[in-house]
């Protein structure tokens, strides 16, 4: 049996002119986790990341604390939606940046329901896939590392298709996943067990590599 660690990109630029680039901090999350893969003697028989850079950076990271070299397979399917778009299928004017609790709260409301109608068809967000194209994107990665490999096998992803990952595997409603979504911290990791007929849960959203009092504030959401 073989193991998939998925592991969400480490904090990017939320808020900021370009979100799609890891922050000081989120090079520091991701380059702690490949020295904790090290430590634990890990070694992937191979990787796969989606496109966006924060995800690439994160796996570049990565290798570079575990000091290895580990080429990536770019696989398109394993990008986060827009939420920018989902959003704006809910609420059309342009949102302020959020700079307030009561912003950041208002910001999340509209994710989940703009989430909540592109799962259930009433809504499609422009320049996006409907969400059985979105869901089937990240499951067929599932199958390529299926139907490819039998070690250990490390995916860079985002929130999005990780818990759409894991309700598929656990077959629960897609809107259950959006709060699995929201809860996913950054550079965590998320294990699944694989033969090449089927993937298990195996450990959700877990920070082994930040599990000290000095690293205590290098956990991070967003």
């Amino acid at each position: 049996m073989g193991n998939i660690y998925l592991v969400r990109h480490g904090q990017a630029s939320f808020g900021a002119e370009n979100y799609d680039q890891l922050s000081t901090l989120g090079q520091q999350q991701s380059q702690r986790l490949g020295e904790y893969f090290a430590d634990k003697g890990i070694q992937f028989e191979a990787a796969l990341t989606g496109t966006l850079q924060r995800q690439i950076q994160t796996h570049a990271a990565i290798c570079a604390g575990a000091q290895v070299t580990l080429p990536a397979l770019r696989w398109p399917g394993l990008n986060e939606y827009d939420s920018e778009a989902v959003i704006a299928t809910v609420h059309p004017e342009k949102l302020v940046k959020p700079d307030t609790p009561e912003l950041y709260r208002h910001h999340f409301r509209l994710l989940r329901d703009g989430l909540t109608q592109w799962m259930q068809g009433r809504a499609q967000p422009v320049g996006m896939p409907t969400y059985v194209n979105f869901v089937h994107g990240v499951t067929s990665a599932l199958d390529h590392v299926r139907s490819n490999f039998g070690g250990d096998v490390l995916i860079v992803s985002s929130g999005g298709p990780i818990s759409t990952a894991v309700g598929h595997i656990l077959g629960v409603p897609p809107e259950s996943t959006i709060e699995l979504n929201l809860r996913i911290r950054n550079s965590a990791v998320t294990e699944l067990n694989f033969n090449p007929k089927r993937c298990q849960l195996h450990t959700f959203n877990t920070l082994p590599h930040l599990d000290a009092p000095d690293f205590s504030k290098w956990v991070t959401y967003a």
